[in-house]
């Protein structure tokens, strides 16, 4: 593939078929930029731009060639409106002291809040077997600028949204938190520390992986507003008249 912003030939390579995680009876097969590729967090916001994510320092994106459901999303910062629901969860978690630090900051602390979580959400899966190794791998970068913007409730670390930064965009990788808290709702508080953070940074908009129409684990984005998808080569604003009215166009 090329780069249109640096017109620099970057390898693809096509990974191993494998059972979708997202969508039952579908096959997922992977698009991998090229591991020896000498990737920076500039070159990276690039490709976020072209649908492109991360895990650890592997860069892909769904290359499937019968399922096209997995659409890039962002949400452009800038424009960004909470609904009732999230301020409601703003307010909820007033309490919560928000720190930022680098991914060289994983410590036991992190791994045995990310454990609690993996057991609770995917106690039938093989991330629930983690080692605190195996996390820093998945949620560190060797090439990138990673934050991890951490909830503090008096002592206790009951969250963390993992976050790569780019010249132009925060890129919302994983966020994990105390599954005894439901009802402060801290997956979206953690996206929404992470627009908080894009407005203190300037940066016009943060990224939020994949969305998928019928899979219910990916509803939750659509409640951003506005969000932008990635089809046929274009960026545009997911489908809502009024929500165009309400931005002036």
């Amino acid at each position: 593939m090329m780069h249109d912003e640096t017109s620099v030939s970057v390898t693809l390579y096509v990974g191993v078929p494998h059972q979708c995680s997202y969508l039952e009876n579908e096959t997922t097969t992977l698009h991998i930029i090229d591991p020896q590729f000498s990737m920076n967090s500039a070159f990276y916001g690039g490709l976020l731009a072209q649908g492109f994510r991360r895990s650890g320092d592997m860069v892909y994106r769904p290359g499937c060639e019968k399922c096209h459901a997995c659409i890039p999303a962002r949400i452009p910062a800038t424009y960004y409106k909470a609904n009732r629901s999230q301020k409601r969860t703003c307010k909820v978690n007033r309490d919560i002291d928000i720190r930022y630090r680098s991914q060289a900051g994983f410590s036991d602390v992190h791994f045995e809040l990310y454990n609690r979580y993996l057991e609770s959400r995917h106690q039938e899966g093989g991330m629930a077997e983690h080692t605190q190794e195996q996390m820093e791998q998945f949620l560190g970068c060797s090439w990138g600028e990673t934050e991890l913007i951490e909830g503090w409730l008096d002592d206790q670390l009951v969250m963390v949204a993992v976050t790569d930064r780019t010249p132009n965009a925060l890129s919302a990788l994983y966020t994990f938190f105390d599954p005894q808290l439901h009802k402060r709702s801290l997956g979206t508080f953690g996206i929404l520390c992470q627009l908080e953070r894009c407005t203190q940074l300037g940066l016009p908009w943060l990224y939020l992986g994949y969305w998928i129409e019928n899979c219910r684990k990916m509803s939750y984005k659509q409640a951003f507003k506005p969000i932008e998808l990635l089809q046929e080569g274009e960026w545009s604003f997911l489908d809502d008249t009024r929500l165009f009215q309400d931005l002036g166009f």
